[in-house]
């Protein structure tokens, strides 16, 4: 159900690689760009569209990547130049399109911009990046607070002045106000265009820009816990208006898109993190901004019917010609295998994820699926000691990071090679329960989670062309019956999933009454005299052609 050629990432499916974890093919323990290129067979498998790659520019690493030290060129322990062209050949000989990390909104404090920029008050690089004088008592000039815990302001004894850095202290935030650094950004994406990837998921895309009155943030009211204790991160004590989503940044990413347009087929994917992310997907992903957008509604611990309802709804209400990326799991927070089913056995966790998988395919928009969810991977826990993630060193014990999530891939069921993974010890253990759920386990079982998941793709692609960008009516139950109905001018698709734990069923709406029945063949979902009857974590997808 892809779009036209031009346009291949509308109902694409696009799939995670965290190179760190993926596959290590030097044997240093670390994932690498070679280790990519080995597997690229088993990613076309799972028929996906394209892959993302989280960053593998050089880097000091202590956010993994995320502080980039250098925009154009790989790290070492990652491989080179030469290993990503190779890797970039041999994923477009099996029609993968490549999309890589791009980090605009900061980078690390190794970065020779910012080791010119601190030096003084008058180099060339003075300004960019955001420098602010103390107040008279010295203190910081706002209230604003950082992702990761502390304050956003960081004291240089060099300049005598605040350095903002919405994340870690070690990830200064660019001035992107100034037009040199928007220049520079610029050009070096277009460095890697011209190396031929396909197109930049845009990392924390709405931080690009801060208030450069610098108001102070007004405080939220406080969400209590179970205990009746307020949010561990102080983070959510604010509501961030003021530094980040700032209206410059929807005139810079027109640039952006001006940028790709040059490039056809090129493609950009942004991840918005803020309280009114509807509003921002729409805004950044119309008037020739974003091609799409991703939020963090589905990455949340809530996958209730009625939840799915209100999330959905909202974002019809907003997104009209805007296009959206659903993900339900990636690389910052624990797997949705954990995470979506809490008081669901293991047996019904494992039955209930490829019920999301088609959910995620069913929607109007594009899918993001993170590595070994297709292997169905729980959260994998973490001893303290092994811990490597600063976020979670910095909120433990209530909050333990986003190494569970990232620990290495297993391709095998055997130890003295973690699972596949690397010769040497891995930079974080491998799971145990994984291992066991390795893709050698699931390759050839015809009913392992593996092969479900490429199934449902494999159906995914056989759908009607004109449902790709068909709009989107959700149904309400009153059950943990989630169904929506997707409508194009010659077509209307009606699913619906069964989220509770017990069977139920739901009268089918009229205009399907004598509609055909394309359920995927793993689920069982039929129609019954004017009844859909689903049992618990089943499915059923009704397909009607317009008279």
């Amino acid at each position: 159900m892809s779009g036209n050629s031009y346009e291949w990432w509308r109902n694409s499916v696009i799939y995670q690689i965290y190179p760190r974890s993926f596959c290590d093919a030097n044997g240093d323990g670390i994932g690498d760009i070679p280790g990519i290129t080995q597997k690229l067979d088993y990613v076309k498998s799972l028929g996906v569209d394209a892959i993302w790659i989280s960053p593998f520019f050089k880097s000091p690493m202590v956010d993994f990547g995320y502080d980039v030290a250098d925009y154009r060129d790989v790290d070492p322990i990652f491989g080179n130049l030469e290993d990503f062209d190779r890797m970039i050949e041999a994923a477009h000989e099996r029609g993968l399109k490549v999309i890589i990390d791009q980090i605009l909104s900061h980078t690390s404090d190794q970065h020779p911009w910012f080791q010119e920029s601190r030096a003084n008050r008058d180099n060339p690089k003075a300004d960019w990046y955001v420098w602010v004088d103390p107040k008279e008592d010295g203190t910081p000039p706002n209230n604003w607070v950082s992702v990761f815990g502390g304050g956003s302001w960081r004291w240089c004894t060099r300049r005598r002045q605040y350095y903002l850095a919405n994340f870690l202290k070690e990830q200064p935030d660019l001035n992107v106000h100034n037009p040199e650094v928007q220049e520079q950004l610029l050009a070096d994406m277009k460095f890697w265009l011209d190396r031929g990837v396909d197109g930049f998921r845009l990392d924390a895309v709405n931080f690009i820009f801060h208030q450069q009155a610098l108001g102070n943030n007004p405080a939220r009211p406080l969400k209590l816990d179970e205990k009746g204790l307020p949010p561990v991160n102080h983070y959510d004590y604010q509501w961030h208006q003021n530094d980040k989503s700032q209206p410059e940044n929807l005139v810079f990413l027109q640039r952006v898109r001006q940028l790709m347009d040059q490039y056809p087929g090129t493609v950009t994917v942004g991840e918005v993190g803020d309280d009114n992310t509807h509003k921002i997907m729409a805004e950044y992903t119309t008037e020739k901004r974003l091609h799409m957008a991703y939020s963090f509604d589905l990455l949340t611990e809530d996958c209730s019917a009625g939840f799915l309802r209100e999330t959905l709804e909202k974002n019809r209400d907003v997104i009209e010609k805007g296009w959206p990326c659903w993900s339900i799991s990636n690389h910052d927070v624990p797997r949705s295998i954990t995470r979506w089913n809490k008081g669901f056995s293991d047996d019904q966790a494992d039955a209930r994820a490829p019920l999301f998988l088609l959910m995620q395919l069913a929607l109007r928009g594009s899918v993001c699926l993170y590595q070994g969810e297709e292997l169905g991977l729980p959260e994998a826990e973490i001893a303290y000691e092994d811990l490597v993630d600063p976020y979670g060193i910095n909120l433990w014990p209530e909050f333990k990071g986003r190494d569970g999530c990232r620990t290495p891939m297993p391709w095998t069921n055997t130890s003295d090679d973690n699972a596949g993974f690397s010769t040497a010890k891995s930079w974080l253990p491998v799971s145990g329960e994984h291992q066991q759920r390795a893709v050698e386990v699931q390759q050839d079982a015809q009913r392992s989670m593996l092969n479900r998941f490429r199934a449902l793709i494999e159906w995914h692609r056989k759908l009607p062309q004109s449902l790709a960008t068909a709009e989107q009516e959700v149904i309400h139950t009153g059950s943990e019956l989630f169904a929506f109905v997707r409508r194009s001018e010659t077509e209307e698709m009606l699913v619906v999933l069964n989220l509770g734990k017990t069977s139920d069923s739901l009268q089918v709406p009229d205009e399907f009454s004598a509609a055909r029945n394309i359920t995927p063949a793993l689920f069982s979902g039929h129609v019954v005299g004017n009844n859909l009857n689903l049992a618990a974590a089943d499915a059923c997808v009704l397909l009607r052609e317009k008279s």
